[in-house]
C-alpha cells in the first residue's frame, strides 16, 4: 500500500513539474478511486453471494491506471491477493502500465504528446 500511495505521489509531483500532462495524473487518481470501489464492491459481493465484478473488468482499470488504488485494495480487504492466477494477470498489467507511463515521459512519447496537442 505504501508503494501505491508513493507512486501516486510521484505521478502527482510530476504533473505539478509539468513532466507528465496533467490529463494523466487525474487519470492514474480517477481510475485507482474507481478499481478501490470495484475491489471492494466485488469482496462484498463475495461475502454475500451476490452478482460479482469479472476478473478481467478489474484487470482492465488497473491497466489504465487504476492499479495503485487496486493494491490498495488487494491489501486491505485481502480480496484476489491470494489468487495466483489473478495475481500473474495483474502484475503483468501493472507492468504494461509502467512501460506505457515510461514512454509517455521520455523524448520520443512528450514529442508526441505535444505533436497531439498542437492539433488539438
Amino acid at each position: 500500500a505504501i508503494a501505491s500511495l508513493a507512486f501516486l505521489l510521484a505521478v502527482v509531483a510530476m504533473g505539478i513539474l509539468a513532466h507528465i500532462p496533467a490529463i494523466v495524473v487525474w487519470l492514474y487518481l480517477g481510475a485507482s478511486i474507481v478499481a478501490f470501489f470495484m475491489y471492494w464492491h466485488d469482496k462484498s459481493a463475495a461475502r454475500q453471494g451476490f452478482w460479482r465484478t469479472k476478473e478481467n473488468s478489474l484487470l482492465l482499470c488497473g491497466l489504465v491506471g487504476g492499479w495503485p488504488g487496486a493494491l490498495i485494495a488487494q491489501q486491505l480487504f485481502r480480496h484476489k491477493s491470494s489468487k495466483a492466477e489473478f495475481q500473474i494477470s495483474f502484475w503483468i498489467t501493472v507492468f504494461v502500465n509502467c512501460a506505457a507511463l515510461a514512454w509517455v515521459i521520455s523524448p520520443a512519447g512528450a514529442a508526441l504528446i505535444r505533436q497531439i496537442n498542437d492539433v488539438g
